[in-house]
């Protein structure tokens, strides 16, 4: 098995769905072209293209990278939920250190509907969603209403957190306030709005005690990646582009999510832990020696069980780590300095790649003036009800 290295990365802006007349081809195209210039590779190098996205139809992924070129070059199609684009990175990576390619395009884009997301990827009935078991350990235990689905078993996750541990309201509206406070310095976030704790709070209530300023928008957006082998940054003289991708992994459900009945495990605690353990076991590298983490906070207590998930702090510490100001600048970690999903977007096939993204600028000190003083190791965390969660760990070569 060789190394991988990212060389190139690229994204558009995450905009709000219609709010430019663009189609999901011409997305990808902007960020593909952009993640290739910034490697300075042309597409006639690219030897495999995993293509991430969920609400468009199959075969999208070839109508998309034939902007880039048509050169016959293998494409295929991912979808993994909200983990689809770090599904189509570990692809990227898999192709690199197996030997299938030298160097391979992983690119994500997704064009949403306004609203809320329907009770599966297709947004069909919950008798066929592929979350309907998800959704019945909601059920049993908290009923079911009829505020957005995703909200309402993400919310109820926040309900148990605080009756078990004692977080409180304020505590889930200090990640949204911090994280719009670091989207404010992001040119390519949804939301470049600051707000406080008390307007957090005040803002209205999607499914209590989540308000709107606490979840992530449907958003249009694209985000790419080039990946390459050792051979190719040397042969190429990439050495100051090049970010390692020191360890990967991906795990799905197991019998954690689903015995407790409870909400936090359903929406994919025990599948975080579980793959930030493998990474951590895989890299030689801790949660101790990160510098800057990109993490899933589709809902303001995702962000605050992937603390948790990922050894942060202890199962329910959450609450009072990110009051402390921990997660944000001057504290351990910068957690979503992007502005996160929050307040950066959404646009599901697209968000774990804009994730690496940021880091790759991070670790490089390209981030302009939300860089990470020193940020030397990155840590990327995406998850998708199904489910799949994965962990990235990354080092400036």
């Amino acid at each position: 098995m060789g190394k991988a290295y990212i060389v190139g990365v690229g994204m558009t802006k995450f905009e709000k769905p219609e709010t430019r007349d663009w189609q999901y081809w011409d997305m990808a195209r902007e960020a593909g072209t952009a993640a290739l210039a910034d490697a300075g590779v042309a597409y006639d190098e690219i030897e495999q293209v995993p293509v991430g996205y969920c609400f468009q139809a199959s075969t999208a992924g070839q109508r998309a990278a034939y902007e880039l070129g048509l050169t016959g070059v293998p494409v295929y199609n991912v979808n993994n939920n909200c983990a689809t684009a770090s599904t189509a990175l570990m692809m990227a990576r898999q192709f690199v250190e197996g030997g299938a390619g030298d160097c391979v395009l992983a690119l994500g884009f997704e064009k949403m509907a306004r609203g809320a997301l329907g009770g599966g990827s297709d947004g069909g009935d919950f008798a066929t969603s592929p979350v309907a078991r998800h959704y019945g350990i909601m059920a049993a235990g908290h009923g079911f209403e009829m505020s957005p689905p995703t909200a309402q078993i993400f919310g109820n996750a926040a309900r148990e957190h605080m009756e078990r541990y004692g977080t409180t309201e304020a505590q889930l509206a200090a990640v949204g306030a911090k994280n719009h406070r670091h989207s404010a310095n992001n040119p390519n976030a949804q939301f470049q709005d600051v707000y406080s704790v008390e307007e957090i709070l005040a803002a209205k209530t999607i499914h209590r005690p989540l308000t709107k300023l606490q979840c992530s928008p449907t958003s249009d957006g694209s985000a790419a990646a080039v990946v390459v082998s050792e051979r190719f940054v040397v042969e190429h003289g990439l050495h100051d582009k090049a970010v390692e991708i020191v360890a990967q992994a991906m795990t799905t459900d197991t019998e954690d999510s689903f015995a407790s009945g409870s909400c936090i495990d359903a929406v994919g605690r025990p599948m975080s832990r579980a793959a930030a353990r493998q990474v951590y076991e895989r890299s030689g590298l801790g949660i101790e020696d990160v510098d800057v983490v990109e993490l899933h906070d589709c809902f303001s207590v995702n962000e605050l069980l992937t603390y948790e998930a990922l050894g942060m702090c202890e199962d329910g510490a959450s609450g009072k780590l990110v009051e402390s100001g921990a997660t944000t600048y001057g504290g351990r970690w910068v957690v979503n300095p992007s502005g996160g999903l929050i307040s950066k977007g959404h646009p599901l096939g697209a968000t774990g790649l804009a994730q690496a993204a940021e880091l790759v600028w991070q670790l490089r000190g390209e981030a302009g003036p939300r860089q990470v003083e020193g940020a030397r190791v990155g840590l990327a965390h995406n998850i998708g009800l199904g489910g799949a969660a994965v962990v990235t760990m990354l080092r400036r070569a």
